[in-house]
């Protein structure tokens, strides 16, 4: 049976869109070291990420932008993201198993698997993807808006990213529904 493994990364971050991954992986798939996108070290996650991607049967990366995730809010946003990544495969999953306690509707057959991205090789495949996908997405950020720390944070309120805002102000990359963000317009 065809089953894609999808992920969400970047739910709680200030800034940035969400970003999500869809992964189809063959019956024969073995990656040592795969597991969830968090337990592992950048060079590990870029290692394989690329390895996901040469052995992958489809995989594709989707998210819902600043914008969305202002009007929609987080949870929709990423709901919608997720549907995004799993309807822009090149090969249609048969089943979809998604890291977490919900999943949006597929029009397929879908289960949530609260702990997915360590036990189902194919959500941690997604993980990875869409995690080293966004890094490289907020260190691209990180030049455009340099005192923020993106490259470092990816957008998650650390003392410097909290202490840019007040000092340089709220970027056009900010979720301005969020607490932090919002307090400061």
């Amino acid at each position: 049976m065809l089953v894609a493994g999808v992920d969400e990364v970047g739910r709680g971050p200030l800034a940035g869109p969400v970003v999500t991954a869809a992964v189809i992986l063959p019956d024969s798939f073995e990656l040592p070291g795969l597991t969830d996108s968090k337990k592992l070290s950048q060079k590990k996650r870029q290692l394989l990420s690329a390895a996901i991607k040469e052995q992958a049967l489809s995989w594709n990366l989707a998210e819902a932008t600043v914008e969305e995730i202002d009007q929609l809010n987080i949870l929709h946003a990423t709901m919608l993201a997720m549907q995004r990544a799993v309807a822009g495969l090149a090969v249609r999953p048969e089943q979809v198993l998604v890291d977490g306690n919900r999943a949006p509707d597929f029009g397929i057959p879908a289960q949530a698997i609260v702990g997915g991205d360590g036990i189902e090789a194919s959500i941690s495949a997604a993980s990875i993807i869409a995690k080293v996908a966004r890094d490289d997405l907020m260190a691209d950020y990180a030049q455009r808006f340099p005192h923020y720390g993106f490259e470092k944070n990816s957008g998650y309120p650390t003392k410097q990213h909290r202490e840019a805002l007040i000092e340089h102000g709220v970027t056009s990359i900010h979720r301005r529904s969020f607490a932090p963000v919002r307090k400061l317009l």
